[in-house]
């Protein structure tokens, strides 16, 4: 029997990369998944990698920024399987690299709004109804950059030092009524982002990899099983982290 087996949640962001991962690992270890994500051609093949593999999944097109998103998406969880048991919030966007003295306030203002805003929508209707429930786990995705100064990126880095405070208020504010909320942090992960500057970039791309600890950048399966972890029953007594997944990256202080 799966770590979540008859659980039932949502993941945002979830037509490729890190959300793809954690989708399928959820539903492999026996949960309901509701995939959501703004590309509809996305969202239908993640469902159709989970149906494939034997597990259980709808999908709902949304953009993540909105609070009616955030909304329609709880509910559609519970009308679909009667509860939410987990939630992972996943949905994030990065920007080019520029130092502080060339920020534009409408690159921080996209940024803050779906990194900052989105998340906090999705966690406020998300923690209602655990509330209702007595019981809930949700994970953030965070990042490696919200432990440290990011040089060339401010914003992201704002943004994601932002998804660790409200994770940390809220597994304060939830934990006496059974509800544990926290983040994850990815170092460098092999999304279609990053395997486009390995291919483009290849010894830029190399110098990176060599000075993490481990010699190489994560896949998307191995921060999906961080996800997994935090919202199961074998975290029970975890609230309020922010788990580093950064082959000993952030050891070294490195971002």
């Amino acid at each position: 029997m799966g770590s979540m087996q008859g659980k039932s949640g949502l993941v945002t962001a979830s037509g490729a990369g890190i959300g793809r991962a954690a989708a399928l690992a959820f539903a492999r270890e026996g949960a309901n998944v509701l995939v959501s994500d703004i590309s509809e051609a996305m969202a239908a093949e993640t469902v159709e990698l989970i149906r494939a593999a034997g597990g259980t999944a709808e999908y709902f097109v949304a953009d993540a920024s909105k609070e009616e998103a955030a909304e329609q998406l709880v509910a559609r969880v519970v009308e679909l399987w009667g509860s939410l048991d987990f939630a992972h919030n996943n949905a994030g966007i990065g920007a080019p690299n520029a130092p502080f003295t060339e920020q534009e306030g409408p690159v921080w203002e996209r940024m803050f709004n779906l990194n900052v805003f989105g998340t906090m929508y999705f966690m406020k209707h998300e923690l209602r109804q655990m509330q209702k429930q007595g019981h809930g786990a949700i994970v953030n995705t965070a990042s490696l950059a919200g432990k440290s100064g990011n040089p060339g990126l401010s914003a992201y880095t704002a943004t994601k030092w932002s998804v660790i405070g409200m994770t940390k208020v809220a597994a304060a504010e939830n934990a006496a009524a059974g509800i544990r909320v926290n983040a994850f942090c990815p170092g460098g992960t092999m999304t279609a982002a990053l395997a486009g500057w390995k291919e483009s970039s290849p010894e830029a791309f190399q110098a990176v990899a060599d000075r993490v600890p481990m010699k190489r950048m994560a896949e998307p399966a191995e921060q999906a099983e961080a996800a997994v972890f935090l919202c199961s029953d074998a975290a029970s007594y975890i609230t309020g982290v922010a788990l580093g997944v950064d082959g000993g990256d952030g050891i070294l202080g490195h971002n």
